[in-house]
């Protein structure tokens, strides 16, 4: 099965393509880690993909779409896939068409943004260890201190409200169109992300087999 996961940022794709992943035997492709892997292997399109990096400006979308497209001729895409952050835009499901990949669904794990703006802005990391803890739902025993090493707990940058408003404005103006564009292919199925995490599973699982 061909999958595309679409989903705001905080929305838990990334543990629902996990899920997808040992239910069904298929890869993961997530964007980040495909350019970080031609990056390392310095592939044809990894060293085109460092120029605009090490200039500090985004990839553009030929590069983007040259990476996927090696990374979905590799074997263990044969009996599918699913693409995590990819397409982010309508010029590249667009691409994605051309390349003549056909999906089979498009799944779209839908999260308020009032909900993942308290998700997102809730996290606190270990500045020492790397621990995750939340400011409602995974406290630690005692506050601002990670309860493994001690370390000083902190709010990463990326989990700032306005950097949590800032990227989803640029979801809804970039990638949102995109349900409207496999909804015309009757591709899009719509899972309400839930409280639990293994609610938002089962519903995804459901959403599959539709």
């Amino acid at each position: 099965m061909k999958l595309i996961l679409l989903g705001a940022p905080g929305a838990g794709k990334g543990t629902q393509a996990e899920k997808i992943c040992e239910k069904l035997s298929i890869p993961a492709i997530s964007t980040g880690n495909i350019i970080r892997e031609a990056l390392k292997n310095g592939t044809q399109m990894g060293l085109k993909a460092k120029s605009f990096i090490d200039a500090g400006q985004l990839v553009p979308d030929e590069v983007v779409i040259g990476i996927i497209k090696d990374r979905l001729a590799q074997n263990d895409c044969a009996n599918g896939f699913i693409l995590d952050g990819f397409p982010r835009t309508i010029p590249q499901a667009e691409a994605l068409d051309e390349m003549g990949v056909e999906i089979d669904k498009v799944i779209d794990i839908e999260v308020p943004d009032e909900k993942i703006t308290d998700r997102m802005s809730g996290r606190r990391v270990c500045k020492e260890c790397g621990a995750s803890y939340h400011l409602l739902y995974k406290k630690p025993e005692k506050e601002g201190v990670c309860n493994l090493c001690g370390g000083e707990l902190v709010q990463r940058k990326d989990d700032h409200p306005d950097t949590v408003l800032d990227r989803l404005k640029v979801y809804h103006e970039q990638t949102e169109p995109l349900k409207d564009f496999y909804a015309k292919k009757g591709k899009l199925r719509i899972v309400e992300g839930q409280e639990k995490v293994e609610d938002t599973t089962a519903a995804t699982f459901r959403a599959l087999e539709d």
